[in-house]
């Protein structure tokens, strides 16, 4: 506690440390209450009265609703969030796999950089002018405009069957993309002026921002329904959520550390090389991008069951796959979990390259012989540890199902497994790694005595 509070202490002495997270504050700050302003003619008091709130907030509407914090359920300017630009960014990562256009950008170092970004900025609006109508439909829809939710910008409400005026929808359409490039900026400049990666801080603050909703949920539901015994029982549960963020911990900064020794070169008087480094494999490379990858694919049966009206057996099948608590649906999901970590571990980790750039600077594993001998010493590795890797990536994606088979209500039970753990995870300890970065820098202690966060792992070479 002492040397929790001695770091605390030396983070208010740095002032460019402590100028970097009052920035991040503050620019979260705007982000937040940004969540809770609504969309030009939009009734919220009569728009919490609708079901629209409450199933946004299930399956894959309610991952969206949780990254962008509420701002989903609750038709705010930030309603489609950060999302749209992820899925920008997604797309162009491919695409410097795959395009030689690209490619060539990647190599081009800083310059190349921004034009990626520069482009990644235009596929988003593209990717929001898209989501932003579809938004809106699904919105109206579901509430209907016989409900008081709707009101043209005199303050009239719309009535029933008159349908939204273009007026509406045009500016509404406007409203979104506008907040989701003003969010951008704001990840950019917390990256630029704050401390950690903004984009991945914005989406961790919305998923934790629905955290005391769900477990004040939770507490209710177990407690009032069966008194002490609830109470027991909702501790236990907040054990086991603890213990899953603690195996994601290690599934996060677990490495192999492969041993690599420089050769010695003399150069005038000095001597350079010589040294033994590691190279470092992370058990979980590929992140959570397997999981995206594969909710992608398991919501594809979804438009079975429209097929399926006329034909049993497609239509148990649709409905099995459908099932987020059933085996099939699990086993199937788990499956593309542990193929698409393979598959993007080896589009992103290239061993041929590390190989190459080994030899360029006088490197070599012992025992090891450079060149193609490298090259498969290092796949084996690479393929070694990425099995333990996906096979636990797969578990803590189909955690939140178990969860949901115990009684753990739906809006919690995410919060045990699937992306939104991971990126919090990871997101936090990214930030807390930029902080003692800052703090060792100044000849100051770290977060640990080490100078490391605890809860790395390293598996034995």
């Amino acid at each position: 506690m002492k040397k929790f509070i001695a770091t605390i202490k030396n983070i208010y002495h740095i002032e460019e440390l402590r100028n970097r997270i009052l920035y991040t504050l503050g620019i979260i700050l705007i982000y937040r209450v940004g969540s809770y302003i609504a969309l030009p003619g939009v009734d919220v008091q009569a728009l919490s009265q609708t079901s629209f709130s409450s199933s946004s907030r299930e399956g894959l509407l309610g991952l969206l609703d949780m990254f962008s914090g509420g701002a989903f359920s609750n038709a705010s300017i930030f309603a489609l969030g950060i999302m749209p630009y992820i899925s920008a960014s997604i797309v162009i990562q491919l695409m410097t796999l795959v395009v030689p256009y690209f490619q060539r950008l990647q190599k081009e170092g800083e310059s190349g950089r921004k034009k990626i970004t520069q482009l990644t900025r235009f596929l988003t609006i593209a990717v929001t002018a898209l989501q932003a109508p579809a938004y809106l439909s699904n919105l109206v829809s579901q509430v209907g405009t016989s409900t008081g939710v709707f009101h043209t910008f005199t303050g009239d409400p719309i009535l029933a069957g008159a349908g939204l005026p273009w007026s509406f929808t045009i500016v509404s359409i406007i409203v979104l993309v506008s907040s989701t490039l003003f969010i951008m900026w704001l990840g950019e400049r917390i990256t630029d002026k704050g401390i950690g990666n903004g984009i991945s801080l914005l989406i961790m603050i919305g998923i934790i921002a629905r955290l005391p909703f769900a477990l004040s949920a939770e507490f209710v539901s177990k407690v009032a329904e069966t008194g002490n015994g609830g109470l027991i029982t909702f501790l236990i549960e907040i054990l086991l959520l603890v213990a899953v963020i603690l195996i994601s911990v290690l599934l996060v900064q677990g490495t192999r550390k492969v041993p690599v020794q420089y050769a010695k070169r003399i150069v005038g008087n000095k001597q350079y090389g010589g040294q033994r480094q590691y190279l470092p494999i992370k058990v979980n490379a590929a992140g959570v991008m397997p999981i995206i990858f594969a909710q992608a694919i398991m919501f594809l049966p979804l438009t079975l069951v429209g097929f399926a009206s006329n034909n049993e057996t497609m239509g148990a099948l649709a409905g099995a796959l459908t099932n987020n608590t059933s085996f099939w649906y699990n086993f199937v999901f788990a499956v593309l979990i542990i193929l698409f970590t393979y598959f993007y571990t080896a589009i992103t980790f290239n061993p041929n390259q590390i190989a190459d750039d080994m030899k360029k600077n006088g490197g070599f594993i012992p025992g090891i012989k450079p060149g193609k001998k490298t090259v498969e010493f290092i796949d084996n590795v690479i393929s070694r540890v990425t099995l333990p890797g996906s096979i636990f990536l797969a578990f803590i994606a189909i955690m939140p199902s178990f969860a949901s088979l115990f009684g753990i209500n739906s809006q919690f039970a995410q919060f045990f497994g699937g992306t939104s753990l991971l990126i919090m995870v990871g997101v936090v300890l990214d930030t807390l790694q930029q902080i003692e970065s800052h703090l060792l820098m100044r000849h100051y202690d770290g977060l640990t005595k080490s100078g490391r966060i605890k809860g790395r792992s390293t598996l034995p070479i």
